[in-house]
């Protein structure tokens, strides 16, 4: 038992080291230490120490299906408001205490299993369900892909412990119920290892290969300002020479069609040149000056800033701002990053559409969400949507960059953006700003 012990408490402390900010991860990392708990049991017993195993027993019962129900509940992200999933840890912990508070240590550990099992088994259950129905409701082919796996690692080792644990003392108390449990430890920490490495289990893929999005952002970014050097370079080349050879034939031939063959050549090369600064303009290296911004008032200054382009369609604009937060970033950066995604909304909707602006804050955390009614993304362009160059646009004018460089600035802020979408719904796009670049009021 003592392997079971590391085992799960080795898994725990990867992943909270992986992203300790996690509310998912944190959570997991409670509900897979309170279940390696119960892997000490017997070490302690052949070391004399009686009263800590009982206590030991008695927290992996009470707290291992109270920790998994609300990793479950987080994970899901079925329940969307943090001060609704703070009332809910909190009721469902009164069973749990107050089980711990009324069963006798002395002289021998006495538990209630019937009354464990009255409510461990609806915390099972629900855990399970949770799980299974967030895999369900997922559009986003690698967020189910991330479910399906989550799932399939945790419902049957779950499943497998109500049944061989807390049923199983009700109805056969002598039954050896490690001998069976362990097999399916086993089976959930080899699938957790494999898919680890090969897809990522919880984000702990980034612990051994950083985001690809990140290596892509910098080999483009490199290679677009090489490129980008090379071609003003040579545009430099032809405009100079075409204003030449346009002064010298002026004064020459003022009235052939010679000149106007120039000009267009010097139309084309200021063109390209205007691209070129565009396309450099957005994928650069972001360097941030940061001030602490008042994330309303900077949004009300993107609206006015994109008023004209939100007037000629049309759109209904509806704010709802939760509070007045303070965070610390590169007002400049972010006004560009918020306005390119007020542009990408206005574009995707028709004349009348709506835009919703919400700004929430609960305690650390600080999230933007701008959600049009517009045709929404495709499931196979949504996972795409990051990447630089790529576009789900049909035109010329078009580079593809937008997107990738608001994602550019909301990793280099510390932050995250996350795109949701659903055809012929609309699409809705949430800037989530880490809790320690809040400034308290």
């Amino acid at each position: 038992m003592i392997y079971y012990f590391f085992a799960l408490l080795t898994a725990a402390v990867i992943l909270l080291a992986n992203n300790p900010r996690s509310e998912m991860n944190r959570w997991a990392a409670f509900f897979l230490s309170s279940a390696a708990i119960g892997g000490l049991t017997d070490v302690l017993l052949d070391q004399g120490y009686k009263e800590l195993a009982n206590i030991e027993q008695l927290l992996n019962h009470m707290l291992t299906p109270y920790g998994i129900l609300i990793f479950s509940l987080v994970y899901s992200e079925l329940v969307k408001s943090s001060r609704a999933r703070l009332y809910l840890k909190l009721v469902l912990l009164l069973l749990p205490i107050w089980m711990m508070l009324t069963t006798p240590l002395q002289p021998e550990l006495t538990v209630n299993f019937r009354f464990l099992l009255g409510w461990a088994a609806p915390y099972y259950i629900t855990s399970c369900l949770l799980l299974m129905i967030s895999l369900w409701k997922e559009t986003n082919r690698r967020k189910r892909r991330n479910r399906f796996i989550a799932t399939i690692i945790i419902v049957p080792t779950i499943l497998a412990a109500l049944l061989f644990i807390n049923v199983a003392a009700v109805l056969t108390p002598d039954i050896d119920a490690f001998r069976y449990v362990s097999l399916f430890i086993i089976y959930s920490l080899s699938v957790a290892l494999i898919c680890t490495f090969i897809y990522g289990v919880l984000g702990v893929k980034l612990r051994f290969e950083k985001d690809p999005l990140e290596g892509t952002m910098k080999a483009v970014s490199s290679g677009a300002v090489q490129l980008n050097h090379s071609i003003k370079n040579e545009i430099g080349k032809i405009a100079i020479s075409s204003d030449n050879l346009k002064r010298e034939l002026s004064a020459q031939l003022p009235d052939t069609g010679t000149l106007s063959h120039i000009e267009i050549i010097e139309a084309a090369s200021e063109h390209m040149l205007g691209m070129v600064n565009r396309i450099h303009s957005q994928m650069k290296d972001i360097f941030l000056v940061e001030k602490s911004v008042r994330l309303d008032q900077l949004v009300d200054n993107c609206l006015r800033l994109n008023q004209g382009l939100l007037d000629r369609k049309g759109i209904q604009i509806q704010t709802i701002y939760n509070g007045e937060p303070v965070v610390k970033c590169d007002p400049v950066h972010l006004s560009e990053a918020i306005s390119n995604v007020l542009t990408n909304s206005v574009e995707a909707m028709h004349e009348g559409g709506k835009l919703t602006i919400e700004l929430v804050q609960v305690k650390k955390i600080v999230q933007l969400s701008i959600q049009d009614n517009g045709k929404g993304i495709p499931a196979q362009q949504l996972e795409r949507v990051f990447e630089p160059f790529f576009s789900t646009k049909n035109r010329s004018d078009n580079f593809g960059l937008g997107l990738s460089y608001v994602y550019n600035v909301m990793r280099k802020s510390g932050g995250s953006v996350e795109v949701i979408s659903k055809v012929n719904e609309g699409t809705t796009v949430v800037f989530h700003f880490a809790g320690n670049r809040r400034i308290k009021g």
